[in-house]
């Protein structure tokens, strides 16, 4: 191969999986499993993080079924995980932001319980999770903040089952602008205006909602002055009376 074909060759395998990202410097070290590891304990973190991919929309991370090797680490991007109905229809998880680790529902078993797919082009780290639990029984830092992040899908969880509970629909759209306007906050930017990465659709399957109802109430949200929609680009113009709204006041 000529030295110009091998140089190319470089640059595609590096696009493909990208250079290995130390923990150490990444955007995302406050919000992930380095928080608190410092010195030899993250170089050993950063030895463990095998790869960065690159995911462009609709690549999969896994897909519910194959067998669990590995978490994955946003570290930039947005995701959603879903699982599939007898009917074909999607049933949405979730949807996940940079920081976060997706594939904690698999711990339990040996195949992984949803699938995970890119909603624009995103990157992750691999973190093998065999190796991962020999290191958290030796670092007693990194196992207290994977217990934390643990934690944290769990309360999540707990927050879908409200939603999909005993909520009208006003009440559910309000909490999920809501709760993507904290976890932008969280990230460093603005908390009342942003993009929205999932179609109306994908929202009515993640709150259990069908696609006229949440066109609608976005329509209703924006007439009441509480939002602004333009395509996929949302305003929150009062978060004040959201939250009136998902907690069943009087405005």
């Amino acid at each position: 191969m000529s030295p110009m074909n091998q140089q190319s060759l470089n640059k595609t395998l590096m696009n493909v999986n990208g250079p290995k990202q130390a923990c150490s410097n990444c955007c995302q070290r406050e919000r992930c499993l380095p928080i608190g590891l410092e010195g030899p304990d993250l170089d050993r973190l950063d030895s463990l993080v095998t790869r960065r991919k690159h995911m462009q929309r609709g690549d999969h991370v896994f897909r519910a079924g194959t067998p669990f090797q590995s978490l994955f680490a946003i570290r930039t991007g947005f995701f959603k995980t879903y699982e599939l109905q007898e009917d074909g229809q999607e049933h949405i998880t979730g949807f996940h932001m940079a920081g976060e680790i997706i594939g904690m529902d698999a711990i339990s078993t040996v195949h992984n319980a949803c699938n995970a797919v890119a909603l624009e082009y995103s990157e992750i780290c691999e973190i093998p999770f065999p190796q991962l639990e020999v290191l958290c029984r030796e670092i007693p830092a990194l196992q207290h903040q994977f217990h934390k992040l643990m934690s944290r899908v769990i309360i999540q969880g707990h927050g879908i089952m409200m939603l999909l509970g005993g909520m009208s629909a006003e009440e559910r759209l309000a909490a999920f602008f809501l709760n993507l306007s904290q976890l932008y906050a969280i990230r460093g930017y603005s908390a009342t205006d942003f993009h929205l990465r999932m179609t109306r659709d994908e929202i009515g399957h993640y709150l259990g909602m069908k696609l006229e109802t949440v066109s609608r109430t976005l329509a209703k949200f924006q007439r009441q002055r509480l939002i602004t929609v333009n395509g996929r680009h949302i305003e929150l113009q009062d978060l004040v009376r959201l939250r009136q709204v998902m907690n069943r006041e009087e405005m």
